[in-house]
């Protein structure tokens, strides 16, 4: 067995692997004999084949397999043992690379082109200046943030006439062309409506001041306009309601009204739970405004990163093997065109170019992501969850379990600790570099990331 490696630059190299019989000659008896034990051929006992026929039969597709198989295990101990930071995979020299003869050649040479990922220089310091855009909280948007908590927390009430915002119980009966009601016809009963869903004008304004026994006659599909709403309303099938042209009398057994919960210590324990803290408004709107910047420093965060990233990009110089990447994404991706191929590569080496830039920012900091800090995050990402359904007070040992199950799935460990690995190599550059403040409102931060 000879390999050798011969640079043709900073970041290409061919490495050449010479396998000789000697290298594969005992592999391939053992194979044949155990082939020769196995073998089932017609007029021979098993073991008995004789050992030419086993050798004509399999003996080149054996050769081939344990000679590959030679190949690709030396290809790989020779990458490790050299270290070589490969950008993808070998690929055939299509030069170099001789037409393999199985049945005369004895000893066969492979040629293969290599990557080499370039040394990356990356110079962090005071000198190094990058913007940092954070969002202001008015108060506009605590009173929005407010209202939304407060209907969350709110509940239907009894109410005595219909209005604009009401919703309406009541029982249906379909009526025929003539205004009677029809014996066999659809008749579901406290069907819950939403007056202002109501399409047409003429019979929302009908509904309007009407009170608890009042009777209105309207047709649902000219009332709501949608067919597939009006099947379920009417507990009907698709193609019923589809055909469906029909008066319905409709009489009133509920009239509800929806009340925000008031601000007060019964709301903020709703919240935040029994423990807490929280006693007055004062205290909760200040509670809510950390919260909407907390929630808006993800955006801010964000814009960070991708603008620091598009920095650090365009201004370190890094030398890539822009053909030989291109061959290796067509080979590994066959259903690429070259056309898709040139129109995505400009993306493709910028991704690449982070890569090697946020690697050498690891390496050089000495950053790594703990099971502990892994488990901490899956935690917030279930809390947060957890929290845009409404649920704002989950057991730790439930968020516990969650968040277990989320690391359990390779997927999503992976995302999980790039996710890590990224906001570290940001903090990593905000603590070395210059970084400005700049204060904005939503609509500027929102045409700054457009």
């Amino acid at each position: 067995m000879n390999i050798t490696r011969e640079n043709s630059d900073n970041v290409n190299a061919v490495i050449k692997i010479l396998i000789e019989k000697s290298d594969y000659e005992g592999p391939v008896k053992e194979v044949l004999k155990d082939y020769r034990q196995k073998a089932t051929i017609p007029g021979f006992r098993p073991g008995k084949v004789p050992a030419g026929l086993i050798e004509k039969r399999f003996g080149k597709a054996i050769l081939a397999e344990e000679v590959n198989k030679l190949l690709s295990q030396n290809l790989s101990k020779h990458i490790v043992d050299e270290k070589l930071p490969l950008l993808g995979e070998p690929l055939p020299n299509e030069d170099q690379q001789k037409t393999i003869d199985w049945d005369n050649d004895e000893n066969f040479e492979f040629v293969f082109d290599v990557a080499l990922a370039p040394e990356v220089q990356v110079s962090l310091d005071k000198k190094r200046k990058f913007e940092y855009v954070s969002i202001s909280v008015d108060d506009e948007m605590i009173d929005k943030q407010i209202e939304a908590v407060t209907n969350q927390f709110g509940e239907n009430k009894a109410s005595e006439v219909v209005e604009e915002k009401s919703l309406v119980r009541g029982n249906f009966i379909q009526l025929d062309a003539e205004g009677n009601e029809l014996e066999e016809g659809i008749k579901p009963e406290a069907v819950l409506l939403a007056i202002d869903k109501i399409k047409d004008e003429a019979i929302k304004k009908d509904f309007l001041s009407k009170k608890v026994e009042d009777i209105i006659i309207f047709d649902p599909v000219k009332a709501f306009e949608n067919k597939t709403e009006v099947g379920h309303m009417l507990t009907i099938s698709p193609e019923e309601a589809e055909v469906l042209e029909s008066n319905f009398k409709y009489t009133i057994t509920e009239v509800l009204e929806f009340v925000s919960a008031e601000i007060n210590e019964e709301l903020f324990k709703k919240v935040y739970g029994e423990e807490t803290e929280i006693k007055t408004v004062e205290e909760f709107r200040e509670k809510v405004k950390e919260e909407i910047a907390h929630n808006l420093s993800y955006s801010s965060d964000q814009k960070f990163a991708v603008d620091t990233r598009n920095a650090l990009v365009d201004k370190i110089k890094i030398d890539l093997p822009e053909a030989f990447l291109k061959r290796w994404l067509k080979a590994t991706n066959n259903e690429l065109t070259d056309e898709q191929i040139e129109n995505d590569f400009d993306s493709f080496m910028k991704d690449l170019k982070w890569q090697l830039i946020k690697d050498k920012i690891i390496k050089d900091n000495e950053i790594s992501i703990t099971d502990d800090e892994a488990m901490d995050f899956a935690r917030q990402v279930t809390f947060a969850q957890f929290n845009q359904y409404g649920m704002h007070n989950m057991p730790p040992e439930q968020l516990d379990s969650f968040a277990k199950m989320m690391l359990e799935k390779p997927e999503e460990k992976e995302r999980i600790f790039k996710k890590l690995y990224e906001d570290k190599v940001m903090a990593s550059v905000k603590e070395k570099t210059t970084i400005t403040d700049k204060k904005v409102t939503h609509e500027e931060f929102s045409g700054l990331m457009k």
